[in-house]
């Protein structure tokens, strides 16, 4: 079976999908694009959004990152399952993987591209209050064990884990430490995941997430 994935080594979600696959131990070539400058085959697999990541299992593409995680789970069963065996688990899974995506990761965009101190002041205050709660869900999920899905990363770690890059340039940006001693768990729980073997070779360096940002946003910044 051919598997192919589109990413771009900034993105979250394109990380997801590659952590994803580790886990699964699926043999699949990784193709770099260029956002400034997107492939035919990108546009052409995802010609809704146009965006990365896209998975090309088979010549048969599947689009939007965290589908692409259930998909593999799904397709490739061999070792422990991404999601959650019971019902109720995987339904409090996939509602802070909603989450993290709908409301705390544009508080992460906001803080980043914000142009006053009042502004920056708000939206780190919102990241740090869903920073609390992943501390909360963390408790409940993971029952104990080292990771929300519990002895091994799952659904949920990918989901939120695929961050951590980002809460690390974030810090080395503002000079905060945005996982401290409100969050332990979390933070304890992010050095775990980031020192795991299916996620430290595509986790991107804090240093050249912050270049990356940098250029960026700081065209908008000086309108």
């Amino acid at each position: 079976m051919a598997v192919k994935l589109m990413g771009a080594w900034p993105s979250p979600f394109a990380v997801r999908a590659r952590i994803a696959l580790n886990l699964k131990s699926v043999d699949y070539e990784y193709q770099e694009e260029d956002l400034g400058n997107k492939s035919e085959l990108l546009l052409t697999s995802n010609p809704v959004y146009k965006k990365v990541p896209v998975l090309l299992h088979d010549d048969k593409p599947i689009c939007e990152s965290m589908i692409i995680v259930s998909y593999i789970d799904e397709v490739w069963t061999d070792g422990p399952s991404l999601l959650p065996s019971d019902p109720y688990d995987r339904a409090i899974a996939r509602f802070w993987a909603y989450y993290v995506d709908d409301k705390w990761f544009p508080s992460l965009v906001d803080m980043a591209k914000a142009k006053t101190d009042e502004t920056k002041k708000e939206a780190t205050e919102k990241v740090l209050e869903g920073l609390k709660l992943f501390e909360e869900a963390f408790v409940k999920c993971s029952k104990g064990k080292p990771f929300f899905n519990g002895e091994n990363i799952g659904y949920l770690d990918v989901a939120i884990g695929c961050y951590l890059g980002l809460i690390k340039m974030a810090d080395l940006m503002m000079g905060l430490k945005l996982l401290n001693d409100k969050t332990p768990l979390l933070a304890a729980w992010g050095e775990r995941f980031c020192a795991s073997e299916a996620v430290k070779d595509v986790m991107p360096e804090q240093e050249r997430l912050l270049e990356f940002v940098k250029a960026r946003f700081a065209p908008q910044a000086a309108q």
